[in-house]
């Protein structure tokens, strides 16, 4: 039998800090709409128009909704995404790769309709906070993609025995409790069925959910590079094209 554990882990959870503060700086600056619906039109072109048959689209609705996106910019995102409106340029998905202060990895993931605007912006960024900007697979390899769901621990209502139970048949590998939510992690191809499973336990919708850039292993830094890379994540949370960063960094 597999079994997996409720790992009990103090502080927090370095990309979720990155995805609060960067989703708090984004709703001062305005723009959140943007990037909800940038997610969207992505999700509805990799994958079709079709909520219910494309469940990163269903995933990228429920958050725009939840940002309280009104239904006609969703729409149109959709529209956008399946080739029926055509009102600009292309967006793509671009993933950088570079290293921090340090040598820390960082992985800087984009929804861009100018690719030549966004390099630019990202590698200033790097060169102005003491990084430098990789070369394809020079970062990537330390990192693997699955599946995350952020939790809070006040939407979990069941015990943990009870919870565990659940996400092992729905194919969960790890459930990480921080001090401010858990983060439950999957392999790409049951991060459906764990999303579902958590519905099916009454958890309801997560505080968010996708397929994300893990690092293999993380790497334990001292206050003064910690000082720099945050300058680092501040820089690239600026950007409009950034849509999320992922590091190594512990």
């Amino acid at each position: 039998m597999y079994y997996i554990k409720i790992l009990c882990m103090s502080g927090h959870s370095r990309w979720s800090k990155i995805q609060h503060k960067k989703g708090k700086a984004d709703a001062q600056r305005g723009n959140l709409f943007t990037k909800l619906c940038k997610a969207i039109t992505m999700a509805a072109k990799d994958g079709g128009g079709d909520a219910e048959m494309n469940f990163s689209l269903r995933l990228a609705i429920e958050k725009a909704k939840g940002g309280n996106v009104p239904k006609d910019n969703i729409e149109r995102a959709i529209k956008r995404g399946t080739g029926e409106l055509k009102d600009g340029e292309e967006i793509q998905e671009v993933l950088y790769e570079g290293y921090g202060p340090g040598g820390i990895a960082v992985l800087v993931e984009t929804l861009s309709d100018n690719k030549n605007r966004t390099v630019s912006e990202v590698k200033n960024a790097f060169t102005k906070n003491g990084g430098s900007l990789g070369s394809l697979g020079s970062v990537q390899w330390q990192f693997e993609r699955q599946g995350v769901v952020i939790l809070g621990h006040a939407q979990v209502s069941i015990s943990k025995d009870d919870l565990e139970l659940a996400l092992i048949d729905a194919g969960a590998s790890d459930i990480l409790e921080f001090d401010e939510h858990l983060e439950v992690r999957c392999p790409m191809d049951k991060f459906q069925s764990v999303v579902e499973a958590l519905k099916t336990c009454g958890v309801g919708e997560p505080e968010d959910a996708g397929l994300k850039w893990v690092a293999k292993e993380e790497v334990g830094v001292d206050d003064g590079i910690a000082e720099k890379m945050e300058k680092l994540y501040d820089a690239l949370d600026e950007l409009d094209d950034v849509n999320e960063i992922y590091t190594n960094e512990k």
